[in-house]
């Protein structure tokens, strides 16, 4: 079968023949449909995350945002059957852990992150095996287009477990999105939904226009002025700042400048990982985020 296979980084990949998939005794094999290509995949083909283990290797296919369908099973699988649509998060747990067993999969002891590791080769190709798959794969609604759900496993999903789980928002709050790009669009769209107030923020104007669609009040880009925070809190009554502030980029500029756009006893949430400029470590106000309670 056909895939787009890593050589190195910074390298083009390259459309060859690669083995076929078949399933184990717990796997199901999916054939691609969509896929959506994630800013993880661009991280690992620039070599980013050697500091957190990540360290793809020549002869690796990425791809974790994916819709397609099963087109074998293994022994053991009992929840699908050939001609399933199904999605896959990026992070496909094993189902055992204390994370697991707690509703935390996505945090598993014993993750494997679908495309960034050889047992586990991603959907840039025509087929791809899903691990534990009773556990891993959601089979989809019936007559959905397989573009339209492929992100619904890693960008969507991320952006919505941020915002409903992991911080608090309630209707009227002021929400600031630092960085449009899949996922930063996404939490445009779920902030909405969960009423707040959405300001999106980029430096390109087709992001901007795309987040007033998807439900922003209010964008801003950053290129325009000379302090985005001070910016940003001008669109909070009193200019108080924002009670959720979200760093869907994970530059040092977007993480400070969402940091600095909250108000007292704000929220950050960190979305965006770091690239190697950062090498995973931000410089903070911990002052500020002390005294302010943010």
């Amino acid at each position: 079968m056909k895939a787009a296979v890593f050589h190195g980084v910074e390298e083009p990949l390259q459309i060859e023949d690669v083995e076929e998939p078949t399933a184990e005794e717990d796997q199901i094999i999916v054939e691609t449909e969509a896929c959506g290509i994630c800013r993880s995949d661009w991280h690992a083909w620039k070599g980013d995350w050697s500091w957190i283990g990540v360290m793809p290797t020549d002869g690796l296919v990425f791809g974790h945002e994916p819709a397609g369908t099963v087109v074998e099973v293994g022994d053991n699988v009992e929840r699908f059957r050939e001609g399933d649509q199904v999605t896959v998060p990026f992070n496909l747990s094993d189902g055992t852990c204390h994370h697991c067993r707690n509703g935390r999969g996505n945090i598993c002891e014993q993750v494997v992150p679908l495309g960034f590791l050889k047992m586990a080769p991603g959907a840039f190709a025509e087929r791809f095996p899903v691990r534990k798959a009773d556990h891993n794969a959601i089979k989809l609604p019936e007559n959905v287009d397989p573009v339209d759900v492929a992100a619904l496993g890693c960008r969507f999903a991320t952006a919505f477990h941020g915002l409903a789980h992991r911080v608090d928002i309630n209707p009227g709050d002021w929400v600031a999105v630092h960085g449009l790009g899949g996922v930063g669009l996404s939490a445009v769209h779920i902030a909405e939904a969960l009423g707040a107030n959405v300001i999106g923020i980029d430096i390109i104007d087709e992001k901007l226009d795309k987040a007033e669609e998807l439900g922003a009040d209010e964008t801003l880009n950053a290129n325009d002025v000379k302090d985005v925070p001070q910016a940003v809190k001008q669109f909070t009554e009193s200019s108080r700042g924002v009670d959720i502030s979200v760093d869907a980029l994970g530059v040092a500029e977007t993480c400070q400048n969402s940091v600095n756009s909250l108000g007292k006893g704000g929220q950050h949430l960190q979305i965006g990982l770091t690239t190697s400029e950062e090498g995973g470590n931000v410089s903070l106000p911990v002052d500020n985020i002390v005294m302010d309670e943010r």
